[in-house]
């Protein structure tokens, strides 16, 4: 097997097919016609299935991807003249093309640092309590990654804290879990654990990124949140005619557990390939792999020479940084592919 062989994808999990359990249930739902819009048998399951892993009463609502779902999320849990406080590194910030303020009518977005991607409670305070007057957008609402865009998890203790000064300043909190699975397999948590047991209103759950061809999940732990919510997805061209295409494959996962098997496979190789890079000379994580993402620092000859061989990943972390990440079908194989080739453009350029 030689460096040139394909796949070579590791920009993102997104990158990656649909996991069998997940093939398995769309092709069943789609042996027989069903009800539209939501009404069918299988995105009934779908939603009790998740109500049974959480276990808690949750309104479950399905949409086709991750702005929305955040997007559409945060627009029930404020107002217009609001305000979300977010990491600087967030989502909703950096990636969703202005979504958040677009379906909420202009709540505005305040950021906050915070080492390793994560949001703390006095960053919160600070945006909290810099101003009072009524020319500054009102905080309403905490959102916090899990995992973060760094590839760390918020343990349930940074989450309690971040719910008591929440509680504090009458403040909602939200949940995007674009990896959330990853969360979960990390910390070895159940998901209530790190959803409304610590006091989480509400969380965006990602299915594309765990398996899924398309599909996420927004689950309502506090459901006053969620009055008329199917009004806002309808409005919001999130409302599918057949959403038992959506909701079959979520079943999948779940029934399964796959969506956990998956997120653990996920972090095992990213395990594997930051102890095998970190093995090598001249390269240093940038961030803890805690997740299935692994954030390098490299020498730019060596980002140059894995792009020319058809290596995928993205550098947007500034210069020499490069992220990696590992998806449910990643291989050994190809993680020692990639490890090999660094080593090999490393020593190319002493």
């Amino acid at each position: 097997m030689t460096s040139e062989c394909t796949p070579r994808f590791l920009a993102s999990d997104n990158t990656s097919g649909i996991c069998p359990e997940a093939m398995e249930y769309l092709l069943e739902a789609n042996q027989a016609d069903d009800l539209a819009y939501g009404n069918d048998r299988w995105t009934e399951r779908a939603a009790n299935r998740f109500r049974e892993m959480f276990d808690y009463n949750c309104d479950v609502f399905f949409v086709f991807n991750g702005t929305a779902a955040n997007s559409l999320a945060l627009s029930a849990m404020g107002r217009s003249y609001h305000s979300v406080i977010c990491h600087e590194l967030a989502h909703i910030e950096t990636d969703e093309c202005g979504g958040p303020e677009f379906f909420s009518n202009g709540a505005k977005l305040l950021t906050s640092p915070g080492a390793n991607g994560k949001l703390t409670p006095e960053g919160i305070e600070a945006l909290v309590t810099r101003r009072s007057d009524i020319h500054y957008p009102k905080p309403k609402v905490v959102s916090l990654t899990q995992a973060t865009e760094v590839g760390t998890v918020y343990t349930r203790e940074e989450l309690l804290a971040i719910r008591a000064i929440a509680d504090k300043h009458d403040l909602r909190l939200h949940m995007d879990g674009a990896r959330f699975a990853n969360a979960c397999a990390s910390l070895n948590a159940t998901p209530a654990e790190l959803t409304w047991q610590v006091g989480v209103d509400a969380l965006c759950f990602s299915g594309t990124k765990n398996g899924l061809a398309m599909g996420e999940a927004i689950l309502f732990f506090n459901r006053d949140l969620a009055e008329d919510f199917s009004y806002r997805c309808k409005q919001a061209g999130q409302l599918a005619s057949k959403m038992r295409y959506i909701s079959a494959p979520w079943l999948g996962l779940l029934e399964s557990g796959a969506w956990l098997t998956n997120a653990q496979h996920a972090n095992a190789m990213a395990s594997y390939l930051s102890e095998g890079l970190q093995a090598l000379p001249g390269v240093s994580l940038m961030f803890p792999t805690q997740a299935n993402s692994v954030f390098v620092e490299l020498p730019a000859h060596t980002i140059n020479a894995l792009k020319a061989k058809g290596w995928t990943f993205y550098t947007f972390i500034g210069a020499g940084g490069a992220r990696f990440v590992c998806a449910w079908n990643t291989t050994v194989e190809l993680l020692d592919l990639l490890i090999a080739d660094i080593k090999v453009a490393l020593e190319n350029s002493r």
